[in-house]
């Protein structure tokens, strides 16, 4: 328990010292340019008090009508395909900003519909994104029997790379789509697909948004949304890569001990597990190696003490799996996540959803 909160405190300190960086590197990139912007707005307001006599309070209800017509220029943004869109912000939590309900029954309904959908959108995910892991591990392993290696198991480093390789492609598919129909420069594009796909959604760049793109343009309305959707379900197959790897090495160096997990593959079972948005894990470790075996020896006596360890989620099952101070089992895969069970006592998760 100690170990465990020295390692959430340096967690903690660790996070705060990334926002103090990120903060400082900001500042040091941003500020400046924003003052010469402040510079250049004022003066071009300056010129238009002069050349049309306006006054400040008319300059002031000018601003006002823009910034409340800008919406309005890619269609009426309530209708079907409109509502479709601002649908998709909500519930994937993207929220870009650029439409938002005014009455106080949109409102309302609003935040019923994101309460709802928000954890139904993020199991979808988890379920999608688990099939993409099982299907990957299956190719690639059936490649590797093509090519002849002696070794055919897929690593969790083989995974990773992958997924980093599908991410990259993805972004750049994004990108040279909407620069070619919004006329954005690649870079501008690409941040944008970034910045959707992981839904940080600023709004600064927000697809859709030329003159009566919801109302015309339908094609390019279908692939937007089937690309954030389809985005977002790569993204988040490759980040649950990332946080099992995070929490195999972070588990695995608790009190200095070596546990392994295998996790196996039957009937659609994925050895990947999406842990996004409220995926809960308490490590604690023990001094013997876990091992798997298709049926698990029953020692009156056990070398070693092992505690408990739960995971908080629902993308796989742990089958038969149990401590023990023997040797290494064959079965148990180098690169699987770290996991801990206690005794005898044989622990089985249920399958996915």
């Amino acid at each position: 328990m100690q170990t465990q909160s020295v390692r959430t405190l340096v967690l903690i300190l660790a996070m705060v010292l990334y926002l103090l960086i990120g903060a400082a590197v900001f500042d040091a990139l941003e500020s400046e340019s924003e003052g010469l912007r402040k510079q250049d707005l004022e003066q071009k307001l300056n010129e238009l008090k002069r050349k049309y006599g306006f006054r400040d309070q008319d300059l002031k209800d000018m601003e006002t009508v823009v910034l409340q017509a800008e919406p309005h220029r890619a269609g009426t943004q309530w209708k079907f395909t409109g509502s479709f869109y601002f649908a998709i912000t909500v519930i994937t939590t993207i929220g870009y900003g650029h439409a938002a309900p005014r009455t106080d029954a949109g409102k309302a309904f609003c935040m019923f519909y994101a309460v709802l959908g928000i954890p139904l959108t993020l199991v979808m995910f988890q379920s999608l994104g688990e099939r993409i892991n099982t299907c990957v591990r299956l190719v690639l392993s059936r490649a590797k029997q093509g090519l002849g290696l002696q070794k055919t198991d897929v690593s969790m480093g083989n995974m990773v790379v992958v997924g980093l390789l599908s991410c990259m492609s993805m972004l750049c598919i994004g990108a040279a789509a909407f620069s070619h129909f919004e006329d954005w420069t690649f870079f501008n594009a690409y941040y944008f697909c970034f910045v959707t796909l992981t839904t940080i959604g600023f709004g600064d760049f927000v697809a859709l948004q030329k003159t009566d793109a919801l109302q015309k343009r339908y094609t390019y309305v279908v692939f937007s949304f089937m690309y954030i959707l389809v985005g977002l379900t790569v993204v988040g197959a490759f980040l649950n890569l990332v946080v099992l790897r995070f929490l195999t090495v972070s588990a695995g160096e608790l009190n200095g001990s070596r546990c392994d997990l295998h996790l196996p593959m039957e009937a659609g079972t994925s050895q990947m597990n999406l842990l996004r948005f409220g995926a809960l894990c308490s490590c604690m470790c023990c001094s013997d190696d876990v091992y798997e075996h298709p049926t698990p020896p029953h020692s009156p006596q056990m070398g070693g003490h092992c505690n408990p360890v739960f995971y908080s989620s629902i993308s796989y099952r742990v089958d038969r799996t149990s401590c023990s101070s023997g040797t290494r089992s064959p079965l148990a895969s180098p690169s699987s996540a770290a996991l801990l069970l206690d005794g005898n006592q044989p622990h089985t998760r249920r399958r996915s959803l």
